[in-house]
């Protein structure tokens, strides 16, 4: 090659990283040195499923080594603060003091978002409201739409606990999540909690089966609950209103020592992929990656939905996803990681 060749392919690549060309697939150094990138092992179906799409991507097309711990979500949080885990693929800004603190420390930085248009709050079943004639269902509670009507005795009945029939049964998240503290603290806040027992499964399995078998009865429910998740896109149900929310109020909230004068509703959903600081200035590569990675919502609710239904690992409908959807992630990754990717899925 003349003097002029390597000036020119010099100058060619030069502009490639000043215009932010994609990562090629022996781009990213951290990998390249034979370190494992390690993501949050999460429970919940959108979350495990995003975890392992991007993790197949960094690992099919980059070359890159990547694994998972479990625990709950306040435990990696903390374990991607300090380093143990490089990413939290599906991380919900303003739910937990841990991630609060850890950002604001520089500790853990977000980046991009994985989906938009989420949401969270406390629901029950439509037919309660509307009936269901197909089923036979007669409308028990048609005037049930706030939160404050919950202290309303024969409201509390309607949701008789099986095992303290003398009170209502309010179905929280699992020990150990971030909504299930923010639900334990808004049943105080809204002082039901002597009205109704705060019964808490013990895995997002056990969550799930429980508003699916109910619901499937089609009998009363009461349940905090979010999407994207194949139980938002599968049943018709009503989410109860609450005071509008504001600061003040969700801080108190979310402190484990806060106050419980009052409650209020969920903040606005934001979603973020949570990045330890170190890893983040080690591969900027991967960052450029995850900045583009937003799936569209309605297709994580089919594929969580699909989960559920065919009762499949969140790896396999992952590598569904890889396979049948290339319009949507191959825009995140180089053309060379795009082919390798296809190539394995393949």
């Amino acid at each position: 090659m003349t003097n002029d060749k390597l000036t020119l392919t010099a100058a060619m690549a030069t502009l490639g990283l000043l215009l932010g060309a994609p990562a090629q697939a022996s781009d990213i150094a951290w990998c390249k040195d034979g370190k494992t990138i390690t993501f949050a092992g999460v429970d919940w179906e959108s979350g495990a499923f995003i975890k392992d799409v991007v993790s197949r991507i960094l690992a099919d097309g980059y070359d890159c080594k990547t694994d998972s711990i479990p625990g709950n979500t306040i435990t990696l949080e903390m374990a991607t603060a300090n380093g143990e885990v490089q990413i939290f693929a599906e991380d919900w800004i303003g739910r937990s003091e841990v991630l609060a603190k850890a950002m604001e420390a520089g500790k853990t930085i977000p980046v991009g978002h994985p989906f938009t248009g989420a949401g969270e709050g406390w629901f029950i079943p439509a037919y309660l409201v509307k009936g269901d004639a197909a089923r036979g269902i007669a409308p028990l509670a048609p005037n049930l739409k706030s939160v404050a009507q919950l202290a309303d005795p024969e409201i509390v009945k309607l949701f008789a606990d099986p095992e303290e029939p003398s009170k209502g049964r309010f179905l929280n998240c699992p020990s150990g999540w971030t909504c299930e503290g923010v639900s334990t603290a808004k049943l105080e806040a809204y002082k039901l909690d002597a009205s109704y027992v705060n019964f808490r499964p013990g895995t997002g399995t056990a969550l799930d089966a429980e508003i699916t078998s109910k619901i499937m009865q089609g009998q009363p429910i009461l349940f905090y609950y979010w999407s994207p998740t194949a139980v938002m896109g599968k049943f018709d149900v009503v989410q109860l209103e609450e005071p509008a929310f504001n600061q003040d109020c969700w801080s108190q909230l979310t402190q484990e020592d806060g106050k419980r004068d009052a409650g209020c509703a969920f903040p606005p959903v934001e979603v973020i992929y949570a990045f330890n600081k170190d890893f983040h200035a080690a591969a900027p590569e991967v960052v450029d990656i995850l900045a583009k990675a937003e799936f569209p919502l309605d297709m994580i609710n089919a594929s969580v939905a699909q989960m559920a239904e065919n009762k499949q690992d969140s790896s396999e409908v992952a590598e569904e996803f890889l396979k049948k959807h290339p319009e949507i992630w191959g825009k995140w990754v180089s053309a060379e990681a795009a082919d390798k990717i296809k190539a394995s899925v393949n």
